[in-house]
């Protein structure tokens, strides 16, 4: 499943049809992946859609679902550099992030707990933590997709649990 073909992407005929299958099938697990990463729905779509019409036009060549997962890696870790950029531009403005009444209603107390806490956690962290538990890859797998060793997963993924254990308190 992480790194079957989900489709070749023929010329310029069928190119369009098959794209727009790959994105109702995995569209809203790809946008799931990506608010974990960026804690933001709306960036999440837009990261989403922004891979998405990247993919559109491109010379034939497999597409698979581990592509589009880093594709969307990537994407999410530019809007957190800009996101750092703005915020060092703003020095002495906070902004704080306010969930939408309806995205505070359908989360728990402790679910909002821990995702704060995971936003909090340095971004390698974050993601590492994200591919694990959330798209349930291998460190290996895990390992091939962000270009590092499978050790350096290991002892990532057991740092960021432990800080995750601090922060709550074990709540989690």
């Amino acid at each position: 499943m992480n790194g079957e073909i989900v489709a070749r992407a023929p010329g310029p005929p069928g190119a369009e049809t098959i794209l727009v299958g790959l994105y109702r099938e995995h569209r809203l697990a790809l946008v799931r992946f990506a608010v974990l990463l960026l804690g933001d729905r709306e960036a999440a779509e837009d990261v989403v859609q922004d891979v998405f019409s990247g993919l559109h036009g491109r010379p034939p060549e497999p597409l698979t679902l581990t592509y589009i997962r880093v594709c969307v890696l990537n994407a999410s870790r530019s809007v957190l550099r800009r996101r750092g950029i703005a915020a060092r531009v703003m020095v002495g403005r906070r902004e704080e992030s306010v969930d939408s009444a309806e995205t505070a209603a359908l989360l728990g107390e402790s679910r909002q707990e821990m995702l704060a806490a995971l936003n909090r956690l340095p971004r390698r962290q974050r993601e590492v933590l994200v591919l694990c538990y959330y798209l349930d890859l291998s460190h290996a797998g895990i390992a091939q997709m962000m270009r590092v060793r499978e050790s350096t997963v290991r002892s990532t993924v057991f740092r960021a649990l432990e800080r995750l254990e601090r922060e709550l308190g074990g709540k989690a």
